[in-house]
């Protein structure tokens, strides 16, 4: 993270934040004692995080600044890649598909599956599963769920969303580390839709159901793929 860049976007938005009184001030926006009482957090620890001697926080503390600063969804995103742009581990490749995975998916068509990762990642699918998803170019169902078109393709999305959460969470709890790093993203990104979600999580999602994509009831099969990785083969198959 190039020069304290997170620190300086923080103290630029506390000091563009509007304050709780209109009286005379002499500092702009927020002090920082009051953004730390909004966010539930220390003033010293907010005074390390803009002056950069602390670049490392918690999610849950970059979501509870987020939220105490009315951050947009842009500024979320902006805030996430500040702190990406600081790490230097990058992430595992995804994992190799067999031949005979592939041709499993070949074999499905025109079906609509997906062979998914414990993170969610859309490995390969067949062209149904990627017309009726709603994802275009996001390669992943979580995220996907809590983006911006999630609630409009979804009329049911607190279910679904409850359950990608749940499904992030029992990957992560795992050791998934690509499921971990995408629970510390929407963290950010996506705040207390997920987090809510993600911190309740109290069972494993649903291997079989129903779910409405766009216009079209779908009946969902989850099938655990054999070999390393935890894989999953999803099959969707359209009610109407």
């Amino acid at each position: 993270m190039a020069d304290n860049a997170l620190g300086r976007f923080l103290r630029a938005r506390r000091e563009a934040t509007t304050p709780p009184t209109t009286g005379r001030r002499r500092t702009p926006g927020l002090r920082r004692g009051e953004l730390a009482d909004r966010a539930g957090i220390s003033v010293e620890y907010l005074t390390r995080l803009e002056r950069g001697t602390d670049r490392s926080p918690s999610g849950q503390v970059l979501s509870a600044l987020a939220d105490a600063l009315a951050m947009t969804a842009d500024e979320r995103v902006h805030l996430y890649r500040l702190i990406k742009a600081g790490t230097t581990c990058a992430p595992p490749p995804p994992p190799a598909l067999r031949p005979t995975v592939r041709a499993t998916l070949a074999a499905l068509e025109p079906t609509a599956a997906a062979v998914l990762s414990p993170a969610g990642d859309v490995l390969a699918c067949t062209p149904r599963f990627r017309e009726i998803s709603g994802l275009d170019d996001e390669p992943n169902l979580v995220r996907f769920a809590f983006g911006p078109r999630a609630q409009a393709h979804h009329p049911d999305w607190d279910q679904v969303a409850r359950d990608r959460a749940a499904a992030l969470r029992a990957a992560a709890d795992l050791g998934d580390p690509t499921a971990a790093a995408l629970a510390f993203e929407l963290s950010i990104t996506a705040g207390a839709a997920f987090t809510d979600r993600y911190d309740a999580a109290a069972s494993l999602p649903p291997t079989t159901g129903t779910e409405h994509w766009g216009s079209h009831l779908v009946a969902f099969e989850t099938l655990y793929l054999s070999g390393e990785g935890e894989l999953r083969l999803m099959v969707v198959f359209s009610q109407h």
